[in-house]
């Protein structure tokens, strides 16, 4: 694959896979509506790529991405949960009929492959540990339902079109250029930001939830192997490091690498948050090569240098 188009490239995640591509010498097509991306995520390597200004939930700015690609990696999604509950028409409409509208452009451009970046809430209410693909309950909010119909989507794309398609399902993503300062930012960032101005970070319920935090570099790299891997119709895969961290844990952690004693802050439980989340990595492994190459504490350590080094 030489011509990627990433949607969503100047979020968090996506600007790290568009940067990386590039870095390697890639033809990269940025497309991004801005709503929740950032032009400063691009600025480091902006005249290494195209960038197309639009938004998905327009089919004729999709058709227009995808032109001439040889690979879509498609990033572009509202994200939080909590958004989701509070506005799940908006949450629908860029992360259903987004994604389908990309799914259209790629199949008459005749792209050769699309990845979609899924998540571990489309395990919705199942309690089985670790997660694995394959077993899933209900989804517990409108995102995790907008990341299940387009697993669903990529699956009759390939099925009645012959598109290749791989949906890999990220479990709580975490690294440098992800926003701390949203009503909805991750807890990562938000944990880190408030710890370094000695304030209390908020922890919904007793702390004791387990996420499988993933370090967004091993995400960069599934992305690139998932555009690469011999597959046959359609793949559902997980991607994650396979270690649960409690979010008592990741405080402590946290407190830990800046010497820090910051306290938290309990509040009541959200509604439409999983308990726990712990990823099987095996399909990964086994379809992929996936290995994850940068474990939860190497990557907490740069993730905290790089919040402290911002002005």
């Amino acid at each position: 694959m030489d011509r990627y188009l990433v949607t969503g490239g100047a979020g968090f995640i996506g600007s790290h896979i568009a940067e990386t591509l590039a870095r390697r010498g890639k033809k990269v097509r940025v497309l991004d509506n801005f709503l929740t991306g950032k032009r400063e995520n691009l600025a480091g390597f902006l005249g290494a790529i195209e960038l197309l200004e639009g938004d998905i939930r327009d089919l004729e700015t999709c058709r227009r991405a995808a032109r001439g690609m040889d690979c879509v990696l498609h990033q572009a999604a509202l994200p939080s949960v909590p958004r989701s509950v509070s506005d799940p028409l908006t949450t629908n409409g860029i992360n259903i009929t987004g994604t389908l509208n990309m799914l259209v452009a790629a199949r008459d451009a005749e792209v050769g492959r699309f990845v979609f970046a899924s998540s571990s809430s489309a395990y919705g209410a199942d309690p089985r540990l670790p997660k694995k693909e394959g077993n899933e309950g209900d989804p517990l909010s409108p995102y995790a339902v907008g990341k299940v119909a387009g697993e669903h989507y990529l699956r009759l794309f390939s099925d009645l079109y012959g598109l290749k398609t791989i949906a890999l399902r990220y479990f709580n993503v975490f690294g440098p250029r992800q926003d701390p300062n949203s009503q909805y930012a991750a807890v990562i960032p938000l944990f880190i930001t408030k710890v370094l101005r000695g304030e209390s970070p908020a922890v919904f319920g007793d702390g004791k939830q387990s996420r499988d935090f993933t370090y967004v570099e091993n995400v960069v790299e599934a992305n690139i192997l998932a555009s690469e891997a011999e597959v046959r119709g359609s793949e559902v895969i997980n991607i994650a490091c396979g270690e649960g961290t409690t979010v008592n844990g990741l405080l402590r952690s946290i407190n830990g690498l800046l010497k820090t004693a910051v306290p938290a802050a309990y509040a009541p439980e959200r509604p439409g948050d999983i308990k726990h989340s712990l990823a099987d990595i095996s399909r990964a492994r086994r379809v992929l090569g996936y290995a994850p190459r940068v474990s939860f504490e190497e990557g907490l350590d740069k993730t905290i240098a790089w919040y402290k080094g911002r002005p």
